[in-house]
């Protein structure tokens, strides 16, 4: 195992910078999922930090859900976290591209009449008939979001089984619908009974929230979501520039 030299002239902590290596190396493969760490003594040695530079770095990513700790097996790594880059895409797209394998349970589908915090959103009048979903997404087999969606009725009637193969952006743009342009909310909350037992986590875990208002080339509103991921296994990558 190769890890990239550290900078130590830099602001930002050591601990944070052999965490961030490690969870590179990890997501790129060359740690693989299911094998075991080092010890924190040869690793420490290895790249020239301290023991409890070490411990907190490998603390750090246990606590994030990469690396547990087992009595009598040591430091395993359990699971690549699924880093999605804030731009109009949507999730099943991103876990494609991440080479992930991405596969929905469709919960509920059904036309209902859009309510107010819906039809604001999406520009029409209370009331208006809309395809409301709501799936569980999979990342490898393993639950990642819970996800709802309000789609215009006379956009796309959605379809279960088209929902099940295929990633709603994808089906909107079959239609003729290209998402162009959207205003997005992203936050944090802690998880419900309900929406932890779904996600596979405990109660009050912390998740990630996003909402969203996708319009079309046209200025149409095509689409509106309300998703909730996982925290240990999910965030939301942003590029800055001043």
């Amino acid at each position: 195992m190769q890890v990239p030299a550290l900078d130590r002239s830099s602001p930002v902590p050591l601990y944070f910078q052999v965490a961030r290596r490690l969870e590179q190396l990890i997501e790129s493969g060359e740690l693989p999922v299911g094998g075991r760490l080092e010890n924190e003594v040869e690793l420490a040695e290895r790249l020239g930090v301290s023991r409890s530079t070490m411990r907190r770095a490998i603390q750090y990513l246990v606590e994030r859900g990469v690396l547990v700790r087992k009595r009598g097996i040591g430091t395993q790594i359990v699971h690549p976290k699924v880093r999605r880059p804030v731009e109009l895409s949507s999730l099943h797209d991103d876990l494609v591209k991440a080479g992930k394998r991405p596969t929905t349970q469709v919960r509920h589908l059904d036309v209902r009449p859009a309510c107010g915090e819906v039809a604001d959103a999406l520009g029409v009048p209370e009331g208006t008939e809309v395809t409301w979903v709501e799936r569980l997404r999979f990342a490898d087999g393993e639950p990642l979001a819970l996800m709802h969606n309000a789609v215009p009725l006379d956009v796309l009637r959605l379809r279960r089984d088209d929902l099940e193969a295929r990633g709603l952006y994808e089906l909107l743009r079959a239609a003729g619908y290209v998402p162009r342009m959207a205003d997005q909310v992203v936050g944090a909350r802690a998880a419900t009974a309900a929406e932890a037992r779904l996600l596979g986590d405990a109660r009050g875990a912390p998740v990630l929230t996003m909402t969203r208002t996708a319009w079309d080339a046209g200025g149409r509103a095509v689409e509106y979501g309300s998703h909730i991921y996982r925290a240990s296994r999910y965030s939301f990558a942003l590029t800055l520039t001043s």
